[in-house]
C-alpha cells in the first residue's frame, strides 16, 4: 500500500512540473529595418527552449523576423500569456506576426 501511494504522489508530482513547463510565453521587442528606416515593436511566441534564457529568446527572435529582413534592436521582456492583452494594441500589426 504505501508503495502505491508514493508511486501516486510521484505520479501528481511529475504531471505538476510537466504542465508548468508547458506554459505559453512570449517576448516583446524592437526591431528596424534601414532605407528608409523603419522602427517596429513586436510581440513573438517563444518555444520552451528560449523562455528562460534572454540570450536565446535573442537569438530566436532575430532569426524569426531576419528572415523579413528585420534586425533585432533588443528584447524588452519574456512574459507568460497574462501579459498578452495589454501589449496588443501597441503591437498592432507587429502582434504574433512572427
Amino acid at each position: 500500500m504505501k508503495q502505491i501511494m508514493q508511486t501516486a504522489l510521484f505520479a501528481l508530482a511529475l504531471s505538476l512540473v510537466a504542465g508548468a513547463s508547458s506554459a505559453a510565453c512570449y517576448a516583446d521587442y524592437k526591431a528596424k529595418q534601414d532605407n528608409p528606416l523603419r522602427l517596429h515593436y513586436g510581440v513573438i511566441k517563444l518555444p520552451d527552449a528560449a523562455c528562460r534564457d534572454r540570450d536565446r529568446a535573442a537569438a530566436f527572435v532575430a532569426k524569426k523576423i531576419g528572415s523579413a529582413s528585420w534586425k533585432l534592436l533588443s528584447i524588452i521582456s519574456l512574459f507568460d500569456e497574462s501579459g498578452l492583452d495589454k501589449r496588443k494594441t501597441s503591437a498592432g500589426q507587429f502582434f504574433l506576426r512572427f
